[in-house]
């Protein structure tokens, strides 16, 4: 299978001013990259590379002031999506790193550090006893630029529809022979309560009744690791110039889960029914909540939130989707503090 350059789980380097993005999505217009800032050189950051320091930066609003404040030209304005994007233009990239190249890299060298002895090691694990293919899987986050620290995370990606639906059943019964390959225990879901839900008013214990089921994240030999599936190109379905996307407002309202088969990948996937429509802040009057058939989002935090046959509350962006000569709407998640998917009684 071959896997195009800059997609979800790359990472771009700008020409000027050595800003790294991660790249986000399968779809692009021709001329840049969409992608969000994660890391800038700054004197009293606390990563280096190549002689220079360097801060991560992490929250979506964060990174859009810093770019607003200090570098206006990777914003721009899409009428396909309907709102403002962080991108890199074509001729401005210096750089476009993959994980599957990095990986193939380790696979080579002998003088690793520590996170990359690990995320080599657990690639290996996965590949025989998950059955991955050895070309279907990459290691993504901070070390594959060399801004990694002494606690960074696992951030690995598996590539392939069906690869990834074959191995996320495998992967239960990896988790529960294995004290060094393992979920999080109550305690590390504590800890995560705040980064994950901070602020949204979201209790610990709604956040703990889909938190506690996900297998994409975990410990391994005590180090955080977090799995991204990515489909395969022939499941993308047409290009970005096929999509319009138009913001309808906000919306709150308590669905069904009809499909969740999606739900492990990046961005995730629930078809839904709308049972209610608790509360809409909208633009326009005619509206048919008929076709609001969907949940997406292209944060983590969302995949594998809930499964077939559950109801959930959910608050988020209603946005109209036209797919070529179709039309739906869909429910966005993307805000930490504003957005909400909660498993409910039914």
């Amino acid at each position: 299978m071959k896997i195009p350059e800059g997609i979800e789980g790359d990472y771009l380097e700008t020409k000027e001013n050595n800003l790294f993005f991660d790249i986000k999505g399968y779809h692009h217009p021709r001329d840049r990259k969409i992608c969000f800032l994660r890391f800038y050189p700054d004197k009293n950051g606390d990563r280096s590379k190549e002689g220079k320091n360097y801060k991560k930066i992490y929250s979506l609003n964060d990174r859009y002031l810093k770019l607003r404040e200090g570098y206006p030209q990777y914003l721009f304005y899409s009428n396909q999506l309907d709102l403002e994007l962080q991108g890199v233009k074509n001729e401005d990239i210096k750089k476009v790193y993959t994980p599957r190249e990095y990986y193939d890299a380790l696979k080579m060298r002998k003088d690793l550090s520590e996170i990359e002895k690990h995320s080599k090691n657990m690639c290996e694990l996965l590949i025989t006893f998950g059955s991955i293919p050895e070309d279907a899987i990459g290691i993504s986050g901070s070390p594959m630029i060399g801004l990694s620290k002494d606690n960074s995370d696992i951030d690995l990606i598996i590539y392939g529809t069906r690869a990834s639906l074959e191995f996320q059943d495998k992967l239960k019964a990896m988790l529960l022979t294995s004290s060094n390959f393992r979920t999080y225990n109550y305690n590390e879901y504590k800890t995560h309560y705040d980064w994950r839900v901070g602020g949204s008013g979201i209790s610990f214990e709604n956040f703990l009744k889909s938190e506690k089921r996900k297998l994409h994240q975990g410990k391994f030999h005590g180090i955080d690791f977090f799995i991204r599936y990515i489909k395969s190109p022939s499941d993308w379905n047409g290009t970005f110039y096929d999509y319009e996307f138009k913001n309808l407002g906000r919306i709150k309202i308590k669905a069904k889960i009809i499909k969740s088969t999606n739900s492990i990948f990046t961005p995730c996937a629930y078809k839904i029914e709308c049972l209610k429509v608790l509360e809409t802040k909208i633009n326009g009057n005619c509206i048919n909540f008929n076709n609001l058939n969907e949940i997406n989002s292209f944060r983590g935090r969302f995949c594998e939130q809930a499964t077939k046959g559950e109801s959930v509350f959910v608050e988020g962006k209603l946005e109209e989707v036209k797919f070529k000569t179709r039309t739906h709407l869909r429910i966005l998640l993307t805000s930490q503090k504003h957005d909400k998917m909660v498993v409910i009684d039914s």
